[in-house]
């Protein structure tokens, strides 16, 4: 029947379908048998080759109704479940219906179409905080400590010259350097400006020196523009213009204090956080942040609230992922961590939650459903057990053919015998 409303553009186009009705051996269905009470006539295939898959539009073979009959298409239809609606004048006497009459006969569903649901579109991930490209960490000028030290003696060697070249050392500082005598007739205005570029030289020359600690590094600023950052170690000469910001790159921990936060049932926990980290680039933990060290801890704060609140505390009475699986919880605070404190040069290398307690306020409720519960898990133990051991022993009396029970006799002994073994195991558990 499927055949009669398919869907053929050639067979609208050129007017009613004449297409040959297949046989019952072909497709399950006496067409002829069911056609009869309403007296038509349907034609049979013009070949037993004909591809019944898909049958060639023909107009030789009709479906006609039979002269002085008419042919009530909703009474045919009606049981199958196909309700089908025809014209008065369709059902005149000798009127020839095709595939197109009676497609253009089924009626069209009335009212606006159902609509799809929509997708719900797919919540964009929050995007991590970016630092500026340009802050990116460089060797800064630095040159060994001894070059200064002879730059800053050789001034003070010269500046010293002028001023006994003048005559200006006392008598008494010349003899005990064992140095000749000069008569002093003043400096003269070329002489100050030779002892004031050796006392520049010399301030410059020694006030650069420094030392560079295992474990710390120098950010490097010229008023205001990054310049650099040194982490060599030693005497080193940095130039006393560069303004200089000491850092810690140090394997650091920081073990934060109880911290509010609530789990996914919304229970409210007490929650304490060891964080191993170290700082990777100097520029950026400096210069592209206010604080890191405050900047580190209200991201652990802000990632421990997001992680726990994914998760209950405690699944009392099912076997569920909850926050007591540290290394689960810990994996997912350290990979958060990581993301949001890598745009300004932190390295999180681990987060592990140390302590996750609840809040003193529902502590002991919920420190008495945890009994509870742990208690309930405990019996259903053993009277599983129980079960089992009083099915086997009644198996093997029976199967062994010690003991003929009835079906009273069955039930009491399963009763004696459930009521021994579970006093034994709750005594025995109680003793242990």
């Amino acid at each position: 029947m499927h055949r009669l409303f398919r869907e053929e553009p050639a067979a609208v186009d050129a007017g009613p379908d004449t297409r040959p009705m297949p046989d019952a051996a072909a497709t399950g269905f006496d067409f002829e048998a069911i056609f009869a009470p309403s007296g038509v006539t349907v034609g049979r295939p013009r070949s037993d080759e004909a591809d019944l898959s898909e049958p060639p539009v023909a107009k030789d073979d009709v479906v006609t109704p039979r002269t002085g009959k008419s042919f009530d298409f909703e009474a045919l239809f009606a049981p199958g479940g196909s309700p089908v609606s025809v014209g008065a004048a369709a059902e005149a006497s000798g009127t020839v219906f095709g595939v197109a009459d009676v497609r253009k006969a089924v009626p069209k569903p009335s009212g606006p179409a159902p609509e799809t649901p929509k997708p719900k579109p797919k919540q964009k991930p929050r995007p991590a905080p970016t630092a500026d490209p340009a802050l990116r960490e460089r060797p800064g000028p630095v040159l060994p400590g001894w070059i200064g030290v002879v730059a800053g003696a050789v001034a003070l060697t010269g500046c010293a010259a002028v001023v006994w070249w003048t005559g200006a050392v006392p008598d008494a500082v010349t003899r005990m350097l064992r140095l000749p005598a000069r008569p002093y007739h003043g400096i003269h205005l070329g002489q100050w400006g030779l002892l004031s570029l050796g006392v520049i030289l010399a301030l410059f020359s020694l006030g650069g020196l420094g030392r560079g600690r295992v474990g710390s590094a120098w950010v490097l600023t010229l008023f205001g523009e990054y310049r650099g950052s040194v982490r060599r170690t030693g005497l080193l000469w940095v130039s006393p213009l560069l303004l200089r910001r000491r850092v810690d790159v140090r394997l650091r921990h920081w073990r934060s204090e109880p911290m509010p936060a609530v789990d996914a049932k919304g229970t409210a926990l007490n929650v304490v956080v060891l964080v191993v980290w170290r700082i990777r680039d100097t520029v950026r933990a400096a210069l592209g942040v206010e604080h890191h060290e405050e900047y580190l801890r209200e991201q652990v704060e802000a990632a421990m609230a997001r992680v726990l609140s994914q998760l209950p505390a405690d699944a009392f009475h099912e076997d569920a992922p909850t926050l007591r699986d540290a290394e689960a919880v810990g994996e997912a605070l350290t990979k958060m961590l990581s993301a949001e404190c890598a745009p300004v040069g932190i390295d999180v290398f681990s987060a592990q939650p140390t302590r996750i307690e609840y809040a003193p306020e529902i502590a002991a409720a919920m420190q008495r459903r945890r009994i509870a519960a742990i208690d309930a898990k405990h019996r259903d133990s053993v009277l599983t057990s129980v079960v089992d051991a009083v099915d086997d022993m009644v198996h093997r009396l029976t199967t062994r053919g010690l003991v003929e029970l009835d079906d009273y006799e069955r039930k009491a002994l399963v009763k004696d015998l459930t009521v021994a073994f579970y006093t034994g195991r709750g005594t025995g558990g109680e003793g242990a």
